[in-house]
């Protein structure tokens, strides 16, 4: 109970540094209404549920609560995340780079596909599927939250890792 205590704290606090308070996100005087240029994005770790090394930016909503988001993924070239699976549906738009992904339980990247620039994806809840970046690649996920990553394996998991 207390890891997940621990990982929740963490990922309030990403919210925070990646921008998920209203007030740092939203310009205009409507509440809810969202315009945000690049060189304003508020980009920070990723939470603790992905491997080390990519950047994340929340442009709206909070993906820790059953409300609908839209965040933004930055990730080296290399980046990967094993085989997992999410309680709800995944929607992810590649804006830059190359975005592999694959289904499975096993990370197989001879049977992923690529997805380049203007791709777009949408994985059905539970559907198990990995990714690795080709080049600096960065995603727009968004979908109805809690937004949750679920290892096949629990030795990938990198919150099991700083136990």
């Amino acid at each position: 109970m207390t890891r997940y205590l621990l990982a929740a704290v963490l990922l309030s606090s990403w919210i925070g540094a990646a921008g998920g308070d209203d007030e740092k996100t939203h310009s205009g005087g409507d509440k809810g209404h969202v315009m945000l240029r690049p060189d304003a994005l508020k980009w920070g770790p990723a939470p603790p549920a992905l491997p080390s090394g990519a950047q994340f930016a929340v442009l709206a909503g909070d993906p820790t609560k059953a409300l609908p988001f839209t965040i933004r993924a930055k990730m080296p070239d290399g980046y990967k995340v094993p085989p997992h699976w999410h309680p709800t549906d995944e929607n992810v738009t590649v804006l830059k780079g190359t975005l592999m992904v694959g289904r499975g339980e096993t990370f197989d990247p001879a049977k992923a596909e690529a997805l380049p620039v203007g791709s777009y994806m949408r994985m059905p809840k539970m559907m198990r599927h990995f990714a690795f970046a080709k080049g600096e690649t960065i995603i727009q996920v968004h979908g109805m939250g809690p937004f949750e990553i679920n290892y096949i394996n629990a030795a990938d998991d990198p919150r099991r890792q700083k136990e």
